[in-house]
Formats: structure tokens, sequence, C-alpha cells
């Protein structure tokens, strides 16, 4: 089993207190961090959001007929 080791480039959390919710990302590269309010009906639909990146990043070859 092959192994690689990457580097670290953003680290992202999704942080909810007290009801709220709060995205933090973290540029590792340049040890900065931003941050921004997100509203609960965005976190919901979020699984539905990296579906559709992962598609458009990864799309699937049409199958051909025979």
């Amino acid at each position: 089993m092959e192994t690689s080791t990457g580097t670290l480039l953003y680290a992202a959390e999704l942080v909810e207190e007290n009801g709220a919710y709060t995205l933090v990302l973290q540029d590792v590269r340049r040890d900065t961090v931003q941050t921004t309010p997100v509203p609960k009906a965005m976190v919901d639909r979020l699984p539905t959001f990296l579906s559709a990146l992962t598609a458009k990043l990864n799309p699937v070859p049409p199958s051909r007929r025979r």
C-alpha cells in the first residue's frame, strides 16, 4: 500500500455556538484566519453543496452504447 504525504494548505471548520454557525477558514501557509457567519439553511444544505462540487470536479464520463 502506497502512502503519500500532502501539504496542508487550508483548514476549515464549521462551528456552532448558541444556535449560530460560523465558518472558520485557516490559510496555513500565510498563517491567517477568516471567519464568516453561515445561515442554518446553508448549513443544512452543505452535503448537497459538497456533492455538487464533487460532481463538478470529478465528472463521470458518459457510458458508451454498444
